[in-house]
């Protein structure tokens, strides 16, 4: 349920880079406005609000929190096909950003009580199918909808099954209790708290440790790159590569479905794996992935036609998310679990303002920047500009794997 819960997250989410050719049409936007509206706009409203909500989580029902939200952003996601303007998407846009803040965070607390440690990585690598399966369900009924009618009826239709979902969450799923699982509590850092945690104290702990500011930080360049593709993949396909509204609801699909939920799956697996030799894993799987991603990608964005294109991007689909579920894990098992929920909110704080929030905006402005010089192909130009970003993650990740390894404290000696 949880997971279907993540799917709407991301499928509501994603809709407007999927459908971006047709918004553009009809509400005659530019590369940039669609950017911003996709990245900075609700970037901004998701980030800040997931932290107030991340302590109310902390110290409340989850189960509620999350069934509520779900309901706000998928109601904005019927008002954004109901937008007639820009102004009036932007803010219904902002409203699924508020909404949305709330529907992470919960999930990954909740499951790390439903889960113990040394189980936690495939069960969040289960949970993080969310994404990919959003993605692939928004392309293909996205799409389709859209191409049989309009793509205002894919908002409105999409939008109305989340709030069918929101009211099934509240209806079936059980609240855990805190930290059944852990053997003894976990003792990260000096503390004599043993009930909820302090919203300041939780900030402060998250921000004085370098392994955890890395991780975030090292995520959100992943995510820069990640989530500027993904705004931007479906437009690329259609205006650069001559791909149809039905052939994306097909093929990209897909390959979206496929490629991103085995990524997610196989590194959740691989972090388990390998963690017996050491705390590194959490971040030398990411690192591994994403160089393997960077050539794929290269041949992505050259590619003369959009078959090859496609054969190209299963790489990048593939390898772009080995980062989430070790991410993920290393935070909720470094935390006490009276602040996980807001140690997963502060995590998803950073790495998307980082990624949701400038990696859209940059890519946006990036094409309008170009055009003058590259009229046809200026999203092709700004695409490639992402190379560097995709080295600097690598490399942030390898600085992470160093710190752990001074660690180099095996998981079964620490519980």
């Amino acid at each position: 349920m949880l997971c279907f819960v993540y799917v709407l997250n991301f499928l509501d989410r994603q809709l407007l880079s999927i459908l971006a050719k047709p918004i553009q049409d009809d509400l005659g936007i530019t590369d940039g406005q669609l950017g911003r509206i996709g990245g900075l706009y609700f970037a901004l409203f998701y980030c800040l609000i997931s932290i107030p909500v991340g302590w109310l989580a902390d110290r409340t029902n989850r189960v509620k929190v999350l069934s509520f939200a779900c309901a706000l952003w998928s109601a904005a996601t019927v008002a954004c096909g109901l937008s007639s303007t820009y102004p009036q998407l932007v803010a219904a846009r902002m409203a699924v950003g508020v909404g949305e803040a709330g529907g992470v965070p919960p999930s990954y607390a909740i499951i790390s009580d439903y889960f113990g440690p040394g189980t936690r990585g495939t069960a969040l690598g289960l949970f993080n199918l969310g994404p990919p399966l959003g993605q692939a369900l928004g392309v293909a009924f996205g799409a389709s909808i859209a191409a049989a009618y309009s793509w205002r009826s894919a908002f409105v239709v999409l939008g109305t099954v989340g709030i069918v979902t929101a009211a099934a969450v509240y209806t079936f799923v059980r609240e855990p209790e805190r930290g059944r699982l852990d053997v003894k509590p976990v003792t990260v850092h000096p503390t004599t708290d043993t009930g909820a945690a302090g919203f300041r104290a939780t900030i402060a702990m998250f921000f004085s440790r370098p392994v955890l500011v890395l991780v975030a930080l090292a995520s959100g360049a992943t995510q820069f790159v990640t989530y500027a593709s993904l705004n931007f993949t479906t437009l690329f396909l259609m205006r650069e590569k001559g791909m149809t509204l039905n052939e994306i609801a097909v093929y990209y699909a897909l390959l979206i479905g496929i490629g991103v939920s085995a990524g997610m799956y196989a590194s959740g697996r691989l972090t388990d794996k390998y963690l017996a030799r050491g705390k590194q894993a959490y971040a030398l799987v990411p690192a591994v992935g994403l160089a393997l991603a960077i050539p794929f990608f290269i041949g992505f964005v050259w590619a003369p036609t959009w078959q090859l294109a496609l054969l190209f991007l299963i790489g990048p689909t593939f390898f772009n998310y080995f980062y989430l579920s070790p991410a993920v894990a290393l935070v909720q098992e470094e935390v006490r679990p009276q602040e996980r929920v807001l140690s997963g909110a502060l995590l998803l704080l950073v790495m998307n303002l980082i990624g949701l929030g400038l990696g859209p905006t940059y890519l946006g402005a990036a094409s309008d920047f170009l055009r003058e010089s590259y009229p046809e192909h200026s999203l092709q130009i700004a695409f490639y500009t992402l190379v560097p970003f995709y080295v600097l993650a690598v490399l942030m990740f390898l600085v992470l794997a160093r710190k752990l390894r001074r660690e180099n404290v095996p998981m079964g000696d620490k519980h």
